[in-house]
């Protein structure tokens, strides 16, 4: 059974999945996703799972589940610029993408290249730059495939401890890699680094697993022991 929940006293900015058997054979995610946007007193959800300059997403496909986080460089607002409108239409694209099924679970960076070549091609002029993360749970082969540009992240969590973490991708402090659409005069200018940058990995996962996906406002705020202490609130849940 496939559920998203809202859980809002969980840590800011984030998407969980817990690992669950729907047969002999499959495994599935049970997820519960949350977020908190960066000025508490505007805290006004956008359209989609968007918060702050955050976003994020979980699909369902036959073959596979797969978790998305996506983190706007806030540096476009001095330009004019709102940057949740890149990581927000980014999230909203590759969940497309998913639930249509133009995806190979074992290679998640081919759905964070194709939905960043739809933004590249879309007529309506999008600017902006984002981190990008992407997971997916292959539900036969009981791998969990990932991919990972600048410093959005994932952990796995196995019986109260961390068993696999994303590494940072960082240009120098506080540049991460990352996506980008600049107006033709900027063009060279602005950092932009490719899909094929992400950094990918690939490992078996068990049930009762906990996968959380998150931005760097999370990993750069709560150390892994705060983290797993709120991780242990979904035992009964």
């Amino acid at each position: 059974m496939f559920s998203v929940l809202s859980y809002g006293r969980l840590v800011a900015r984030a998407v969980l999945g817990g690992l669950s058997q729907t047969d002999s054979r499959d495994y599935s995610l049970v997820t519960a996703s949350c977020g908190f946007g960066k000025d508490f007193r505007k805290g006004i959800l956008k359209k989609g799972m968007c918060y702050g300059d955050d976003a994020c997403f979980v699909a369902r496909h036959r073959s596979a589940d797969v978790l998305g986080v996506a983190d706007g460089v806030g540096g476009w607002r001095d330009y004019g610029v709102d940057p949740s409108q890149f990581s927000g239409t980014l999230m909203r694209t590759c969940e497309r993408l998913v639930k249509e099924g133009r995806f190979v679970p074992s290679n998640p960076v081919g759905i964070l290249t194709a939905g960043y070549c739809e933004l590249l091609q879309n007529k309506v002029p999008l600017l902006g730059s984002s981190t990008a993360c992407i997971v997916v749970l292959d539900r036969t082969s009981h791998r969990l495939h990932t991919a990972n540009l600048g410093d959005s992240g994932f952990l796995v969590v196995r019986g109260g401890e961390v068993v696999h973490r994303s590494d940072e991708q960082q240009h120098y402090f506080n540049t991460p890699f990352q996506l980008s659409i600049a107006p033709p005069e900027a063009e060279g200018v602005v950092l932009s680094d490719s899909p094929d940058a992400a950094d990918s990995t690939s490992f078996d996962v068990q049930l009762g697993d906990i996968i959380l996906t998150a931005t760097d406002g999370l990993f750069d705020n709560m150390p892994d022991y705060m983290i797993l202490q709120e991780l242990k609130k979904l035992k009964v849940s």
